[in-house]
């Protein structure tokens, strides 16, 4: 996606080199349409320069940091040397990511998507999550939730979120926990099972987490969450162990959580 106005002093930029002139280097910005910034030699690299080939070529990929736009003049000034290795790196690949986010709008939307579909869609992502790749990224891990905070038609959150979950790939972090359960009576193992399918959430856990109870070793159970980030899984860890917990103290039965396993094999 290309945006149609003019980045903003102190904005890093991803361009390519079209020109190199011994007072500096003209580059094409990728991610604005039809501009073009000039790199002056004194901000191509560190120290003294005698010849700007020996820095940049023709059609090289460079991150510059926006120093000054004249709308007027039409003229972007940019630095190469103000960005630095790391901010480099992160810039690349952010561009590399929104060019993803274009591919699964044509996805989403079909190739022939009409200009006008597309930049209405993608602002209503940009301005919901900062960038068209956070959008996605955020339909895969949460659904349609994700995207009630747009304006977008519920066809085209239906097709935003099955592209998302199709091709996005979300990163998941996985926490575990153990629970020893001991239920006294007769009907001890039936009261363990309920606590079980207590703990398994009873249908209410949230989509964008994956939740698993597994025997270990009577009486010990483990817990394993799998979501997309520390705190949920975290909070899904302990919410599950509590379900366990409430429904086998429920029946006079008692209930330990703890993280670390107690018995010798798994």
């Amino acid at each position: 996606m290309q945006y149609s106005g003019w980045p903003t002093p102190g904005e890093l930029v991803v361009g390519t080199v079209d020109e190199i002139e011994d007072f500096g280097v003209f580059v094409d910005l990728e991610e604005y349409e039809d501009k073009r910034g000039l790199v002056h030699v004194s901000e191509v690299a560190a120290g003294w320069i005698k010849n700007v080939r020996d820095h940049v070529n023709t059609d090289q990929m460079v991150v510059c940091k926006v120093l000054e736009v004249d709308e007027d003049a039409q003229q972007v000034d940019l630095s190469i040397k103000d960005v630095n290795d790391h901010q480099r790196s992160e810039k690349v690949q952010e561009w590399k990511n929104e060019q993803k986010a274009d591919k699964w709008m044509e996805l989403a939307f079909g190739e022939d998507v009409d200009d006008g579909t597309f930049q209405r869609v993608a602002n209503e992502l940009i301005e919901e999550y900062g960038t068209l790749y956070d959008g996605f990224e955020e339909a895969a891990i949460h659904g349609p939730e994700a995207l009630d905070g747009t304006d977008l038609a519920d066809d085209e959150v239906e097709a935003v979120v099955e592209t998302a979950r199709e091709n996005v790939s979300v990163p998941y972090v996985t926490v575990t926990g153990y629970v020893d359960l001991e239920a006294p009576g007769p009907d001890g193992v039936e009261d363990v099972r309920e606590a079980l399918s207590a703990a398994e959430g009873n249908g209410e856990v949230p989509d964008e987490v994956d939740l698993e109870v597994t025997y270990v070793g009577a009486p010990e159970y483990r817990i394993r969450v799998q979501a997309p980030n520390y705190k949920t899984a975290e909070s899904q860890l302990e919410a599950s162990a509590d379900r366990a917990g409430e429904a086998i103290e429920a029946t006079g039965g008692t209930a330990d959580f703890h993280r670390e396993r107690r018995t010798d094999d798994e």
